[in-house]
């Protein structure tokens, strides 16, 4: 990757979620001063923070930020530190959330991405912004084919509404100020440290031998990445003079059916689980598949860990880490 990122002061909000964290590693490794932002809570402050996913590597770190970003005082603590680089990842990223409370959601993910911004128009020497949509803001795409950038925004959840805006008010912030906005469209990522999605749920079940319960019929089907390539994308995006202006998807290229990734997983796991169904989730989206050809025409960038090899790895991590 000709990506570099040596020595820039790069600020990542949600820095203690999934992909937050992996991207740090990634950065630190690369060279930068990392400047964590992470959700503050009543007990801890920022000297005190119990980190979660990035404990390992908070010392690495140049400083960590504990605050809100649905406040808009988050956009002054942003300023205050002068980044470089922002990627903004931090989000409500758990759908069935926004079932029952879609304010919420729709704060930290519309709000607070507005506040983010509204830092990104006030830094004039920053380089690069990376904002964090989503492939569900597409919707699910006509005749099961791949989706491409210029598909139809088509949210079905207020999760993924509250996506679009985010996704919107970055586009139109590059345009009305010329800030130097890069947008990235992940399709779903798995890996280590994930834990509220479907693959590491049903890897938890595998691993306790416990029934795999699928919603519907299971042949509602997914583009999974493995969060190294999802990194990579990051990556790029936040460095490659390509990416900015540009709203750009990240998935595997490849769709599997959840009933497929959960007997993937029961084989790979030497699981003695059965499969179990389940109705259908409310709002459900019937498919989701990456039409990538835009990161590779832009950046070269391709997947490199398959679906199998990446489930390996994650089962493997999970088995490590301590039983409920």
């Amino acid at each position: 990757m000709d990506s570099t990122f040596k020595n820039l002061r790069v600020l990542v909000t949600g820095a203690d979620g999934f992909m937050g964290s992996h991207l740090c590693e990634a950065l630190l490794k690369d060279g930068a001063r990392v400047i964590a932002f992470t959700r503050g809570t009543s007990t801890h402050g920022t000297s005190q923070l119990g980190l979660r996913r990035m404990g390992h590597i908070q010392a690495q770190c140049e400083k960590v930020i504990a605050g809100n970003l649905t406040h808009p005082e988050s956009t002054r603590l942003i300023q205050e530190v002068q980044p470089d680089v922002i990627m903004h990842l931090a989000a409500e990223a758990y759908v069935p959330k926004s079932f029952d409370q879609p304010g919420e959601v729709f704060a930290a993910n519309a709000n607070g991405t507005l506040h983010v911004l509204e830092a990104v128009r006030h830094l004039p020497n920053l380089k690069r912004a990376v904002i964090t949509s989503s492939s569900e803001v597409y919707g699910t795409a006509a005749d099961d084919k791949p989706i491409g950038e210029e598909h139809r925004l088509n949210p079905t959840s207020p999760y993924a509404a509250s996506k679009v805006a985010a996704d919107r008010l970055a586009y139109s912030y590059n345009v009305t100020y010329g800030s130097p906005i890069a947008i990235i469209r992940p399709f779903n990522t798995f890996g280590p440290r994930h834990v509220y999605d479907v693959i590491p749920k049903f890897i938890g079940m595998a691993l306790r031998n416990e029934p795999l319960t699928v919603h519907g019929d299971g042949s509602q089907a997914r583009d999974f990445t493995y969060v190294d390539d999802m990194v990579r994308g990051f990556m790029l995006m936040g460095s490659h003079p390509a990416a900015v202006g540009e709203v750009v998807n990240f998935g595997a290229g490849q769709s599997f059916s959840i009933k497929h990734t959960a007997e993937r997983i029961v084989a790979l796991s030497g699981s003695k689980s059965t499969i179990s169904f389940d109705d259908m989730r409310l709002a459900e989206v019937r498919h989701l598949l990456c039409d990538n050809s835009k990161a590779k025409r832009l950046f070269g960038w391709t997947p490199q860990v398959s679906f199998d090899e990446g489930l390996k790895r994650n089962i493997a991590w999970q088995k490590q880490q301590p039983r409920p």
